[in-house]
């Protein structure tokens, strides 16, 4: 069996240094926040190359309180994309937000830079006034989004920035790292992530000093000082234990980065002639494959004969936000989104883990093939 994803191989391969680490961590007795984690923000800001990252429970909490810190919430509207985990919109509500949901480009799945632009307008146009909105770009798969043009349209129609770095962990665009292109950005560290813990963590990291002092009051009731609290905040930290695995697993992203696309350009080698539509890079950009997604018209027979012959493949994702029974016919959508709903009907990801054996990937793209894909 070849399965779509394994985390644990991904701790088997670091095993020794992790439960040193863990090890380490349960010694020293501080298992919120602390040194561990502090250690972890610093590094994990370095590495990014942005003044400040804030450890946080997951990446749910890390969208929320990325949004909460920029003052998004109530009255203001946030453009994303439908095409998504559920999390992206989930989040915005959480915040208070209105999601105003947009199409994507057909090739990348990340939001379409002309359909924000016409979607900012007509939006404007109905309600009147800017308010003060945001757009959320989603990093899909690893491949970043279009960000020097969605960059532009929000300098000139006063968006904040959010980035939404979930599944885009040392993605760049002409040298630079996402998370550190807008104004803001959140990542997770759900244990399937290209930097994984193994368990539920998230940070928000951001260049501001100010965004990232609130960020930190919100995570933590509003505390400047213990048990008094500023501003009104919540419970979102991220624990020891986990940020002692994640200081391990840093030290291995580029590495693994580098692994997945080896296994990527292996896929598109040897799948070339198939009628299946390949994941590519558009721009200057640098593809990390969280996941290697191909669409497929006949996707249910694929992922069927995959299955029999005992290759695991999912689907990210099925249903779009907009057609989901929690928030259909709910959400505003300034213009239909035929190729949101075409990709979702065709896309399948095949197994991508950096532990993955070239061996496996050629068995996986033969299958493909046999079956007449």
């Amino acid at each position: 069996m070849i399965p779509q994803t394994d985390p644990r191989a991904n701790y088997l391969a670091h095993k020794t240094e992790i439960d040193e680490a863990i090890a380490q961590t349960l010694m020293a007795g501080r298992y919120i926040l602390g040194e561990t984690v502090a250690a972890f923000e610093r590094e994990f800001a370095a590495y990014l190359g942005v003044g400040h990252v804030i450890g946080v429970g997951s990446g749910t909490d890390a969208l929320h309180l990325a949004l909460r810190g920029c003052d998004i919430g109530p009255g203001s509207r946030v453009f994303t994309v439908s095409h998504t985990a559920v999390a992206t919109v989930a989040a915005i509500e959480l915040a208070g937000a209105q999601p105003v949901l947009v199409e994507i480009d057909p090739v990348t799945f990340t939001l379409d830079p002309q359909h924000l632009e016409d979607a900012v307008k007509t939006l404007r146009r109905r309600a009147g006034g800017a308010g003060r909105d945001a757009v959320l770009p989603v990093h899909l798969y690893g491949h970043p989004a279009n960000m020097p043009a969605i960059l532009e349209i929000a300098r000139r129609y006063e968006l904040t920035v959010i980035e939404d770095c979930a599944q885009s962990h040392g993605a760049t665009i002409a040298g630079r790292r996402t998370g550190a292109l807008g104004a803001i950005a959140a990542f997770s560290f759900y244990p399937t992530k290209n930097l994984a813990a193994l368990g539920d963590g998230g940070a928000v990291a951001t260049d501001d000093p100010a965004l990232a002092e609130r960020v930190r009051l919100l995570r933590e009731y509003g505390w400047r000082e213990r048990y008094v609290s500023a501003i009104s905040g919540l419970n979102s930290r991220l624990d020891a234990l986990q940020a002692a695995i994640l200081r391990v697993k840093l030290r291995y992203l580029d590495a693994e980065n580098a692994r997945r696309r080896e296994l990527a350009r292996l896929y598109s080698e040897l799948l070339a002639g198939s009628s299946l539509r390949l994941p590519v890079e558009r721009g200057e950009v640098r593809h990390v494959y969280h996941q290697y997604v191909v669409r497929s018209s006949r996707r249910a027979a694929l992922q069927a004969h995959l299955a029999a012959t005992g290759i695991g493949t999912l689907i990210h994702y099925p249903v779009p936000v907009h057609l989901q029974p929690a928030y259909a016919g709910r959400l505003p959508l300034p213009a239909p989104l035929p190729h949101t709903e075409a990709v979702a009907r065709e896309i399948l990801s095949l197994p991508m883990f950096p532990e993955l054996s070239e061996a496996q990937a050629r068995q996986v793209a033969a299958a493909c093939l046999d079956g007449g894909f």
